[in-house]
């Protein structure tokens, strides 16, 4: 797969121009219609090709791993999940950077470190059902779909729907299914769910979302305290809630579960 980059600085040679993509050398390969490198030009036109595969595995071992992210099963999934092909198409040279990846339909991907950090503390199993909030364009649901039995994804627009059902099924991770509704509300008729994983940081976590937990369910989410964020990994014991401060993590919004303002007289 390959992309033109057309540079329009004024007076840039071919050399300086490598040193504009996220990638080592070693994804890329160049096509250029100059012929001599050694000059500078007013526009340098070069088409690169991305070595996918090998990005995926970089970003494994020097993002994921590096991170504690040891769990075989967990490497596995992201080794299966081509990222590329979940993100928007102006952001493909992005796929395995170290960032977060803003989609146009105001969700967000969230980088690998901290994407694959949280799924770890969620301590996933075989048997487990689990429910993806704000799958966005569905990257999370097919890593968690890759680990769990079953994977409820929750968007709240038929839009969204669609685009992450096309994007699973071409994957096939044919245990995702992606459903519409208030994502605050949850999926109450598909649980309990052992597991919930919130895309996106939030402030104010809604009372429903503990109710939809089975008993010894976990619940993973950045929670947003005073511009700060933590991953968090919230345990369901009966009637009580336990919470354990996992890592921090600086991770967009999920737009509605902001605190309401305090009224002050």
């Amino acid at each position: 797969m390959g992309f033109t980059l057309i540079c329009s600085i004024s007076f840039v040679s071919y050399s300086k121009i490598r040193h504009c993509v996220e990638y080592p050398p070693r994804f890329i390969s160049w096509k250029t219609d100059l012929i001599d490198e050694s000059v500078t030009y007013p526009y340098l036109k070069v088409t690169l090709m991305f070595d996918f595969s090998a990005a995926r595995e970089h970003m494994i071992d020097c993002q994921i791993r590096t991170s504690d992210v040891t769990d075989y099963a967990i490497l596995k999934a992201f080794r299966a999940v081509p990222r590329e092909k979940f993100v928007p198409k102006a952001s493909t040279p992005l796929s395995y950077s170290d960032t977060s990846i803003q989609t146009e339909d105001g969700r967000v991907m969230m980088k690998p470190r901290d994407i694959s950090k949280l799924i770890q503390a969620a301590e996933i199993q075989s048997t487990d059902i689990v429910l993806d909030i704000a799958c966005g364009r569905g990257y999370s649901s097919a890593i968690l779909a890759q680990l769990a039995e079953t994977v409820v994804a929750l968007e709240d627009t038929d839009e969204a729907v669609e685009r992450a059902s096309s994007n699973l099924s071409a994957v096939e991770a044919n245990n995702a299914v992606v459903v519409k509704g208030d994502l605050k509300a949850g999926a109450k008729e598909h649980g309990p769910f052992d597991v919930i994983f919130v895309n996106g940081s939030v402030q104010d976590l809604p009372k429903t979302w503990f109710e939809q937990l089975a008993n010894n369910g976990r619940l993973v989410a950045v929670v947003e305290d005073q511009g700060v964020g933590r991953a968090t990994l919230f345990t369901k014991s009966g009637d009580t809630v336990g919470d354990r401060i996992v890592f921090d993590a600086n991770v967009p919004m999920l737009a509605g579960t902001e605190k309401k303002p305090a009224f002050s007289f």
